[in-house]
């Protein structure tokens, strides 16, 4: 039986390339893992002040940035889990809850530093109350209020079929996403600064009350080509609004048994999907579809607006989501565009 001399060292916190040496000269390099792992202590500063907020012994090495953030909190009541901002460097991004400490590039003793993000309120109370609102709102133009447009009897109802198309259309939409809410959306995020559902709010609420105000309006006058455009937008509508259902729904697939890792989506059996082929966030642009087509069914200014204004923060939300993809996944199809087939 020959004689092995080490002629390496052994890193105890991940498997290691060891050289050894036999009494012969003979050289063997082997894949090796330390029998035991070492505890890691992590020390969390103030990401301003670099003030030492907490030292925490004896850390599992297969400890999650989550856990470690539940150790904060024991600590820091008032920094509960959702409110804190943990990361490596005072000015670089957050550490996502399911990354691992020792594989982290850091030593046998971490520093992280630590933000607080402020009051936060969970996304499905966020978009519970940002659709709720337009959908109450447009019922006291549709309905004509008093306090609206004044007294005149003659202005009680709207003598033009489309506007209550119309109120079907834009409840139909605000009712389709509050079921989305509940039934289907799977957040990565658990939740957003409170400070932001007053904004929020402000712009879904008032461009609700503004494009109501005018397509309610007793002096409102309907499409230019009629029932040729009313249809035409409301097959055009029910197809987009059908597409962003199906890509929500694959979305929501992708994190079906809970994992909140970010994965490349693809076409399903679902034709409405198969716009994945060209686009990263394909809701967005069905999004998109279906308040173009409700500017042509009601042809109203107010609506194309908004629907422009729709169309510029979608088309950075998508930018940011498909650079995230190319970040990523080096895989990542190179053919596909943030929003816009062979565009944009």
């Amino acid at each position: 039986q020959k004689e092995l001399i080490l002629d390496g060292y052994l890193d105890p916190s991940s498997a290691t390339v060891c050289t050894f040496r036999c009494k012969r000269s003979f050289r063997l390099r082997i894949n090796c893992k330390a029998a035991a792992q070492t505890e890691f202590s992590v020390e969390i500063l103030d990401w301003e002040t670099k003030k030492q907020l907490c030292f925490l012994d004896k850390v599992e090495p297969n400890a999650t940035i989550r856990e470690i953030r539940l150790m904060f909190h024991k600590l820091y009541p008032r920094w509960y889990p959702a409110r804190q901002s943990i990361k490596l460097d005072p000015k670089g991004k957050s550490l996502r809850d399911e990354e691992i400490l020792q594989h982290l590039p850091v030593g046998t003793t971490a520093t992280l530093y630590f933000k607080d993000l402020g009051p936060q309120i969970g996304w499905t109370t966020v978009f519970l109350i940002e659709y709720t609102g337009p959908l109450f709102i447009y019922f006291l133009f549709y309905f004509r209020m008093t306090f609206v447009y004044g007294r005149d009897e003659r202005f009680t109802s709207s003598p033009h079929p489309v506007v209550n198309l119309a109120c079907v259309c834009h409840s139909f939409h605000y009712i389709k996403r509050l079921i989305e809410t509940v039934f289907v959306h799977r957040f990565s995020r658990g939740t957003m600064p409170l400070r932001n559902i007053v904004k929020n709010c402000l712009y879904y609420w008032g461009f609700a009350a503004w494009l109501a105000y005018y397509i309610n309006h007793p002096l409102y006058t309907p499409p230019s080509y009629g029932k040729k455009q009313i249809n035409f937008a409301v097959i055009m509508f029910l197809l987009c609004e059908a597409g962003n259902f199906s890509i929500h729904v694959a979305l929501s697939d992708l994190r079906r048994n809970g994992s909140k890792t970010c994965k490349i989506p693809y076409p399903t059996k679902n034709p409405f999907t198969w716009l994945f082929f060209f686009v990263s966030c394909p809701n967005y642009t069905y999004e998109v579809g279906t308040w173009i087509s409700f500017t042509i069914m009601t042809q109203c200014v107010p609506v194309g607006l908004f629907t422009l204004l729709c169309f510029i923060q979608m088309t950075v939300w998508a930018k940011d989501k498909h650079c995230t993809y190319l970040r990523e996944f080096k895989d990542y199809p190179s053919h596909r565009m943030p929003i816009i087939p062979f565009l944009l």
